[in-house]
């Protein structure tokens, strides 16, 4: 990931916020298999958030786990993809502003992941479950029944990963007047060919800091 250090990420409340509204995560490893090269998955994930620090819990799916060689030891890219959305060039004052960006929020996190128990599996994903049933009319829970629910969890393998690095951008238009990051904002929270109101709230969330340059 670029290092730019005006959209650095490194608030760690920031960040485990940006895992639990974005939880659809990439998995990506280099297993060390030459016919194989690096391979990318994509799981639902949640933090432990008991855990100190930045903790994931996930599940893959057999064979997923034999694909990413799980248990090598090696480390494993986790990206978490935020908000991101096109801005036009023609939503700033100046009319002699022509480069368009993109800005986004994002998350690259590294760790070796630790095999769970067939026990702890089984509770993770009773809290997956949980987590995103909850609210829904007529939820329902693995708990309906728990002969079904351990025989469908042993075509998963539980994952926790400890986080032991970091790299995170934040660019929402850090760079820009106040003006045109009003404009942007309103540009994106509208109806228009490139609208994202996600994007527009975490614009609405930081302060411009305005360096001399604009750095993309």
């Amino acid at each position: 990931m670029r290092h730019t250090p005006h959209y650095i990420l490194d608030d760690q409340a920031e960040i485990k916020r940006l895992v639990r509204e974005n939880p659809w995560v990439t998995f990506v490893s280099e297993p060390g298999d030459a016919t194989t090269g690096m391979v990318a998955s994509h799981y639902p994930t949640m933090l432990d958030e008991d855990a100190d620090g930045i903790v994931l819990l996930t599940h893959f799916g057999r064979p997923d786990e034999q694909v990413h060689g799980i248990g090598n030891g090696r480390e494993m890219l986790m990206i978490v993809q935020g908000a991101h959305g096109y801005v036009s060039p023609s939503w700033y004052d100046d009319p002699t502003d022509m480069v368009p960006t993109w800005n986004h929020v994002t998350a690259h996190l590294y760790g070796v992941p630790q095999v769970l128990s067939d026990e702890d599996n089984l509770a993770v994903l009773e809290k997956l479950v949980d987590h995103f049933e909850d609210g829904m009319p007529g939820a329902r829970s693995l708990r309906i029944d728990p002969e079904k629910a351990a025989r469908i969890a042993k075509g998963t393998i539980g994952l926790r990963i400890p986080v032991t690095r970091v790299e995170a951008r934040k660019k929402l238009s850090q760079n820009r007047t106040d003006a045109d990051r009003a404009t942007v904002v309103e540009h994106l929270a509208g109806d228009g060919r490139y609208s994202q109101p996600a994007l527009a709230d975490e614009m609405s969330r930081v302060e411009g800091n305005h360096p001399a340059e604009n750095l993309e």
